[in-house]
């Protein structure tokens, strides 16, 4: 029995081959071992650290080239280790490898899955950490408890990837949930695995705030932009800002709301707001609102192709019936519905526990085939 067994690994892992090296030519490894050689031949000249921005720039890039390039190369060392494995155990028939043989390979299948998903990423920032920002519709606590429900399941996709998730402005609701919250999602490919997921969730369920057991329908909206500590196609002049300061509010200990550590800066030329008051001190939330101004009026221009800041004009999104990406029913029946994909799970509590990568993967897959439902 294990011989039949093993000879199907076998089989799997030889059809595995080819498609690792199509992965590979996808991945346009050779042109990024060339350009990581260029790179290291910058940085070993005299004159490299005398522009600290540039080189900067150069580290981050070679780092994230030789990322790419030892993750496929460990993905084929495990991938001979394997095959030899397999091959030494269908030799000796030896049915005590057999459960090694069947976790690594769903750990090895998983990997590869997960590499072609990385080569959908072609954006000019998709390898950027993400800023989500969260804002609760119309309908009071039942929208605001729907916005919470949010931020957990994306605190809880963060936490299944090993991703750092940090609060950077966070607003209480009236009764329950939130009015609104910004978070920094940190980790590789952040931005570009999350960019799907920006647009209007709608929820249906038996609302927990209604004594009568009603059905409610509630919307909450989530912006994504790339998280860009410095950009100098977007010139952010000091006169063209406002920036106020106030007391913290919600979770943060006394000190929050004892000194006016919180910053609302207000971009003059577009109309766009950022706030942050987490942090401590208030050069630390200015700076963080800086990065959310800054990221912000990136993601605009990227959407608008404009060519100058002045150009740049304030998007208002519609938190409402008809407009939404996705929906979440609780009642009658379970179902997450991705309107533009048709992608859907029926397990919705898998889901608000952080399961998206189907939602993900199915977006990133039809954009690139230029499938995706207007």
């Amino acid at each position: 029995m294990p011989i039949i067994e093993y000879d199907t690994y076998k089989q799997k892992l030889g059809a595995m081959g080819p498609e690792l090296k199509k992965l590979s030519e996808a991945l346009d490894l050779d042109h990024a071992r060339q350009e990581i050689a260029q790179l290291e031949r910058e940085q070993a000249e005299e004159s490299f650290w005398s522009d600290l921005e540039r080189s900067q720039k150069v580290l981050q890039r070679t780092k994230q080239l030789q990322n790419k390039v030892s993750g496929h190369e460990k993905l084929m060392r495990e991938w001979e280790d394997l095959t030899t494995l397999v091959e030494m155990a269908q030799e000796e028939d030896d049915a005590s490898l057999l459960p090694e043989i069947r976790e690594s390979y769903a750990a090895l299948e998983q990997k590869v899955e997960e590499a072609n998903l990385a080569t959908l990423l072609s954006g000019e920032y998709d390898n950027n950490n993400a800023i989500l920002n969260f804002h609760a519709g119309a309908g009071g606590t039942e929208a605001q408890d729907w916005a919470q429900m949010l931020y957990r399941m994306y605190m809880h996709w963060a936490e299944r990837h090993d991703f750092k998730f940090e609060t950077i402005d966070y607003l209480d609701g009236d009764e329950a949930g939130i009015k609104s919250a910004s978070v920094i999602i940190s980790g590789e490919n952040a931005y570009g695995y999350l960019k799907s997921e920006s647009g209007v969730h709608r929820l249906v369920r038996i609302s927990p705030f209604d004594a009568s057991g009603r059905r409610q329908t509630s919307f909450a909206a989530l912006e994504v932009m790339p998280d860009i500590a410095d950009d100098n196609e977007v010139d952010i002049r000091p006169e063209d800002l406002k920036v106020d300061t106030y007391r913290s509010s919600g979770a943060g200990g006394q000190h929050v709301n004892k000194t006016e550590s919180a910053i609302r800066i207000t971009h003059i030329p577009t109309g766009v707001v950022v706030s942050c008051q987490t942090e401590r001190s208030q050069h630390q939330n200015r700076e963080y609102a800086m990065r959310m101004l800054r990221s912000k009026l990136v993601e605009i221009k990227m959407q608008q192709h404009a060519e100058k800041i002045s150009d740049i004009k304030g998007v208002q999104m519609k938190i409402e019936w008809g407009s939404q990406i996705r929906s979440y029913v609780f009642m009658p029946y379970t179902l997450v519905k991705d309107h533009r994909t048709g992608y859907e799970n029926g397990n919705i509590q898998a889901v608000m526990d952080g399961d998206l990568d189907g939602f993900i993967t199915a977006y990133l897959t039809a954009n690139a085939k230029g499938e995706l439902k207007k």
